[in-house]
């Protein structure tokens, strides 16, 4: 039986991923954790496929041995803005497949670093996986496929309270607000504020019109990579509204050295996390995704909007990571090398794996204009 391996597998995310793998295939789940009882506690309720074992990512030597004996290995040990690649190079090195859940882009530029050694060792390495980034790559690799040419990216986000994740979310949100980033905009690279541009998105019920903001996410990096498009958009926003106006406050207000400092990085994300904890009992912990990409289809200037809601989001999470996993698995993916999901997964095997969690992605195509003709 093929076995798995899910480092910080007791998290929520990686939680998730082990519930989508013991419903969808038949493999062995071990769940890593530096604190065995925990681990062993999460893996009973996860049922007899699921095992844990303790294990910290300073032990180099557990690393290897942990991860040389599994078919794959799914990262989940974030928050990733500065985590090394330790994971990915000792994946490399045992020829054993790697995924996982990163959220920043600093984490995937080290990692696409390593394209040639992974190619070399033959082994798929699939980066960004879950639902955003994740699901939302695949989300827009469908619609620019929809049309003749793409040249406007623009995926838009909105999580209610905490999304269903955990504090490691909370710690990676507010790291997000620190740093301009670098946007793909009319063909440059421009520096962008975090949480700026605000602009009001019609989601889907039961969000209908939600204020989205300027965040940093892998996929303002990748996409402009993978696809020849002169504009890639990323914007974010939480509800209920008030969770706006105070990451708002706390990007544009509060003294970046503030943010820097761990101690006060930890008081907002424990804050943060017990608030929305609160709140989520009112607003849920679901998400919605809107995917727009503007270009050229049969002569005319046209628009392909997809748009996903889900429940939770970190079982959403779960779906993303586990549908990936599924097809490494059974060998219906096998792209040595390092990717973005964009640039790995195919549309159709895409398509198959969430009509089998059933997960509804709805597609409009809606013509803007004729082109003009030339004299």
């Amino acid at each position: 039986m093929l076995k798995v391996l899910i480092i910080g597998g007791v998290g929520r995310i990686g939680c998730r991923i082990a519930e989508d793998l013991v419903r969808q295939t038949e493999v062995v789940v071990t769940l890593t954790s530096r604190h065995r009882q925990a681990g062993q506690q999460v893996a009973r309720s996860l049922g007899s496929q699921v095992q844990a074992i303790e294990l910290d990512l300073q032990d180099h030597d557990g690393l290897r041995a942990a991860i040389a004996t599994h078919d794959l290995v799914i990262h989940c040990a974030g928050p990733f803005r500065d985590r090394d690649v330790q994971v990915l190079q000792t994946c490399i090195q045992n020829e054993v497949n790697y995924l996982d859940v990163s959220d920043h882009p600093a984490f995937s530029e080290r990692a696409l670093q390593y394209q040639e050694q992974a190619r070399a060792a033959g082994i798929t390495a699939i980066i960004n996986t879950g639902v955003f980034p994740g699901i939302s790559n695949s989300m827009v690799r469908q619609d620019v496929e929809a049309l003749d040419q793409a040249d406007t990216i623009h995926l838009s986000y909105v999580v209610a309270g905490t999304g269903g994740a955990g504090i490691t979310i909370m710690r990676t949100t507010f790291l997000g607000l620190i740093e301009p980033f670098l946007g793909w905009l009319e063909g440059q690279w421009q520096l962008i504020q975090p949480y700026s541009g605000r602009q009001t998105i019609d989601f889907p019920p039961p969000y209908g019109r939600v204020n989205v903001f300027w965040f940093d996410v892998p996929e303002r990096l990748t996409l402009p990579q993978s696809f020849p498009v002169r504009s890639v958009i990323t914007k974010f926003g939480s509800v209920p509204e008030i969770y706006n106006g105070i990451t708002w406050v706390l990007a544009h207000w509060m003294p970046k050295s503030w943010l820097q400092k761990p101690n006060v990085l930890e008081l907002l994300s424990w804050g943060g996390f017990v608030t929305t904890q609160l709140t989520d009992r009112f607003s849920g912990t679901g998400i919605a995704m809107r995917s727009a990409v503007t270009g050229i289809l049969a002569d005319q200037r046209t628009q392909v909007v997809s748009d996903l809601v889900l429940p939770d989001t970190a079982i959403a999470a779960g779906y993303g990571t586990g549908s990936i996993a599924q097809l490494i698995l059974q060998q219906a993916l096998h792209k040595p090398g390092v990717w973005p999901v964009e640039a790995a997964v195919p549309t159709p095997l895409f398509q198959q794996m969430m009509a089998q969690r059933g997960v509804q992605i709805h597609q409009h195509i809606q013509h803007l204009q004729p082109l003009t003709p030339k004299n």
